[in-house]
């Protein structure tokens, strides 16, 4: 196992092993062109609805995708041929081209497809992908290579996607993309992703998007059949808030990265085993659910200045709810809900590896489709958003790096991260390590609480 410390505005990543090169955090991007992508042909002019999963989720989301260079594919030949794949790919996803509007009469956020267009900028950096350091880090710099979206512009004017192709001195380049959430899930922005390739490719979509969100839309009457300690209701008058992972609050946080090797993780699973004392256990001993039950212990037992064995911690992570709702897999937009587990400290402190296991995988196996639809009627009487003390957001296994360009597979894919104490991020490692089963956890804390966080982290993987 290895952490990865901030250092300033030069950052060194420290590793028990060796240390990686510095990371640039200035990357000197310059910005070349930005041009507005129509769809090659006229689309109809319609409303989208928006399910209420969609609602909530009105702020931006970026990645980056880096690419070594290919001697067939130079990044001007690249550039001319994403700008060809995403005015194709306008068609199937014409609420790409369009934007997001505030419906008067329902209140309600809805995609208006007017064609207005997606963009995409052209951008250089004086560095080569080699010199900008460990691209698993996840660098400030990096937000340097995707385009912001256009907070000064009135939102039913801007854009809900823009590309953006940065080239290296060395040939490399990367692709940042910055999408409105409401436009996708992470399932359904890889599936995005795959048509861009396969279109950029000169052939047909590898899947048609499904965009019918009112397959997600609440009963009529509402059903809310099940109790919903995961979300809470803002009260009358109150404006929703936007939790997110790319929000970044006030006040100094300690920032590390925790990588879990595939070693670890298998004794993390043996572990979990070994704390079965007879009888039986309906706990799933994934990869997952071992790492969240240990994220989620050394979370709840370092949080706070004073240690409450009373209090009772929750931790959120999101489901696919597309097969528990017989949903397309090809289904666009947001189709992923936060299941919870939830205990005292005390039970958490005390209970083996497996009773907190077995809690994750209740969390997950509660989310059935009954339960499902009531959280999406819950959405349609009450005006709130997910509840917990803290969210795991996990992009281990998206499979975003898995996609085939012409000019072959991101050499890394990730996204543009702000910190928050009540988010921790799960990533994969870098394409072709020796150990791609591996995961880092990502963790933002204030110092005292990050020490104690650190301390259990390594005590309890022993």
């Amino acid at each position: 196992m290895k952490s990865y410390n901030t250092m300033g505005s030069v950052y060194q990543a420290h590793t028990s092993k060796s240390s990686t090169p510095n990371i640039i955090v200035d990357l000197k991007v310059i910005i070349h062109e930005t041009v507005t992508i129509l769809p090659p042909q006229q689309t109809e002019k319609r409303s989208m609805f928006l399910s209420n999963i969609d609602q909530v989720l009105n702020f931006n989301v970026e990645t980056v995708h880096f690419f070594v260079a290919h001697p067939e594919f130079p990044p001007e030949s690249v550039a001319e041929k994403l700008k060809s794949a995403l005015s194709k790919a306008l068609v199937p996803y014409d609420f790409l081209a369009g934007r997001l509007r505030l419906n008067p009469e329902s209140q309600r956020f809805e995609f208006d497809c007017n064609g207005a267009g997606a963009q995409f900028v052209v951008g250089s950096s004086e560095f080569e992908l080699g010199e900008i350091g460990d691209l698993v880090y996840p660098n400030p710099g990096f937000r340097q290579l995707v385009q912001k979206s256009y907070d000064d512009v009135a939102m039913h004017d801007r854009p809900v996607c823009i590309l953006q192709l940065t080239s290296f001195k060395c040939g490399g380049f990367a692709l940042g993309v910055a999408t409105n959430h409401a436009t996708f899930d992470g399932i359904s922005f890889k599936t995005f992703l795959e048509n861009l390739a396969s279109l950029a490719a000169g052939k047909p979509l590898a899947t048609v998007p499904c965009n019918d969100r009112y397959l997600l839309a609440a009963r009529s009457p509402p059903q809310i059949q099940f109790d919903h300690p995961e979300l809470v209701k803002i009260p009358t008058g109150v404006d929703l808030p936007k939790p997110t992972v790319f929000d970044c609050p006030e006040g100094q946080l300690n920032f590390k990265i925790f990588n879990l090797t595939s070693n670890d993780i298998a004794r993390l699973k043996k572990k979990a085993k070994d704390g079965w004392s007879g009888g039986s256990s309906n706990a799933k001993i994934t990869g997952f659910n071992v790492v969240a039950a240990h994220v989620w212990r050394c979370k709840a037992l370092s949080s706070g200045s004073d240690y409450d064995p009373e209090r009772v911690s929750t931790v959120l992570y999101a489901v696919d709810i597309r097969s528990r709702l017989n949903l397309p897999s090809s289904l666009a937009g947001n189709a992923v809900l936060s299941a919870y587990a939830s205990a005292r400290c005390k039970e958490i402190e005390e209970a083996p590896l497996v009773k907190l296991v077995e809690l994750v995988t209740q969390g997950t196996n509660r989310m059935t489709g009954e339960y499902a639809q009531s959280v999406i009627d819950w959405g349609e009487v009450n005006k709130g958003f997910p509840n917990g003390e803290f969210l795991i957001s996990s992009w281990w296994r998206l499979g975003f790096a898995d996609v085939e360009y012409p000019w072959g597979k991101p050499r890394y894919s990730c996204p543009v991260v702000y910190h928050r104490k009540d988010i921790i991020l799960l990533f994969p490692d870098i394409v072709g390590s020796s150990d791609n089963n591996e995961v880092n956890v990502l963790v933002a804390l204030p110092s005292k609480e990050m020490e104690k966080f650190e301390v259990l982290f390594h005590k309890l993987l022993a």
